[in-house]
């Protein structure tokens, strides 16, 4: 689902917590290694974990929970010395990597139903071989975070936020709320004589950064609701559609929006620096990303937000990647019996019911996004934005995270590709070559 989180990703040092038990990454016949990287879920994952094990005597369940970055190095590392988890939490971004290598261990015989989770997230887990290699665990969406007092100072409502749409040609509504939403040195609004682009105090709308290759939080919904798909298929596809003129003409529209001086430059991203922490820090007045970050714009001291759905595009629809974690068994497992049964825990209504009523993220089972979402109400945080694709898709495209093998090397080359276009002037038909290199790489 993600860079996810951004909390988690600043987590750097690893934290190793056991359910009852010592630290470590080994493994006996009564224990079940599991890792995560999200810090913010490790409480309802000890809550699981406390279930589970007295749901089934003699079994211990010890989790490690360590930052982004480093969760994938000592993953990737753990495989190649043999000190991998039972369990680990997966992403759809390594799935295809980790299928080719081998390393998942088959679920089919779990009883996973497709129809016991949201509209395609068991499906996503299914290999290029047609077996099961993650149960559903999690899922978000994409939505507009908006500053409500910038907002209602320029004079845009809720209402009409939620109703914005846009266009390569001119960007429609939404670029005119985005312009307006922009003030200068001087005070002058984006969409007023005499504004000075080049001298922006606080931009319409805040950078994520170039996007890479899947463009999740950034321009990925704009080229979905042009039409735009990544590959040629929609799961496992052998070329992708980089070259594609719709997507290049979508692209050219979004970075241009920092031309004019609507959107922060790429020289105002970092890691300490991204959307959401422009949005609280003033800088910039709205922000696109996805529902695991709500916790985060909640807790900025001073600034009351709201969220709105994704601009309609050309196509008529509205678009946002629906993104889903899962839960995999390592195909070398030391306590592959308890790990199988973990992992269906995890899948279960109890867990999933569990995991909702803190409030973090949305869980895979509709009972478990329903505790979610009262949970979030409780705390006064409206989710409809991002529930209302899932809940009623008419309008709506719901689209998955690219699936193809080699994504770690599709990532490396788009990411300087895009940064190159959005920051150092690169025409988009640059991305003509990049898109043979990776079509290259795929067709070996």
């Amino acid at each position: 689902m993600r860079f996810r989180t951004t909390a988690a990703a600043t987590g750097a040092l690893a934290l190793s917590l056991v359910t009852g038990c010592a630290q470590g990454t080994g493994s006996s016949a009564d224990t079940v290694t599991y890792w995560l990287w999200d810090t913010n879920q490790l409480p309802a994952y000890q809550a699981c974990a406390k279930d589970f094990e007295q749901r089934n005597p003699g079994l211990d369940v010890k989790i490690t929970q360590m930052g982004w970055d480093d969760y994938w190095t000592k993953l990737t590392a753990s495989f190649i010395a043999g000190t991998q988890p039972d369990v680990f939490t997966d992403h759809i971004q390594k799935f295809g990597q980790f299928a080719d290598l081998k390393v998942l261990e088959p679920l089919d015989d779990l009883g996973i139903e497709d129809s016991a989770y949201q509209p395609g997230l068991a499906a996503t887990w299914l290999g290029e071989d047609g077996h099961r290699y993650g149960v559903p665990k999690d899922w978000d969406t994409i939505a507009l975070f908006y500053n409500e007092k910038m907002t209602k100072d320029a004079g845009l409502s809720a209402e009409e936020l939620n109703g914005l749409s846009w266009n390569p040609e001119d960007g429609g509504t939404f670029e005119e709320a985005i312009a307006r939403l922009t003030v200068d040195g001087k005070g002058r609004r984006g969409d007023e004589p005499g504004f000075d682009k080049d001298n922006v105090e606080v931009y319409g709308l805040a950078t994520n950064g170039g996007g890479d290759g899947d463009g999740q939080t950034t321009w990925s919904h704009f080229a979905a609701s042009a039409g735009w798909t990544y590959t040629d298929k929609e799961r496992w596809g052998t070329e992708y559609r980089y070259d594609d003129d719709t997507f290049q003409s979508v692209i050219e529209w979004y970075f241009g929006l920092a031309d004019k001086g609507y959107m922060a430059p790429l020289t105002d991203y970092s890691v300490s620096n991204q959307a959401n922490a422009q949005v609280g820090a003033g800088t910039a007045a709205t922000a696109f990303d996805g529902a695991w970050m709500l916790s985060t714009y909640d807790g900025f001291e001073g600034v009351d937000f709201g969220t709105a759905v994704t601009p309609a595009g050309p196509t008529g629809e509205r678009a946002t990647m629906m993104n889903g974690l899962a839960d995999s068994v390592t195909k070398n497992a030391r306590n592959k019996p308890g790990a199988l049964k973990w992992v269906k825990y995890l899948a279960s209504e109890e867990c999933q019911r569990t995991v909702g009523g803190l409030g973090i993220v949305f869980p895979a089972t509709p009972e478990g996004t329903e505790a979610a979402v009262a949970a979030y109400g409780k705390r006064g945080i409206d989710v409809s934005a991002f529930t209302r694709p899932v809940d009623d898709e008419k309008g709506f495209r719901l689209f998955s995270y690219p699936i193809t093998n080699y994504a770690a090397d599709v990532q490396a080359l788009m990411r300087p590709a895009m940064q190159d276009i959005y920051g150092g002037g690169e025409p988009v038909s640059s991305l003509d070559e990049t898109n043979d290199q990776i079509n290259l790489i795929l067709d070996q």
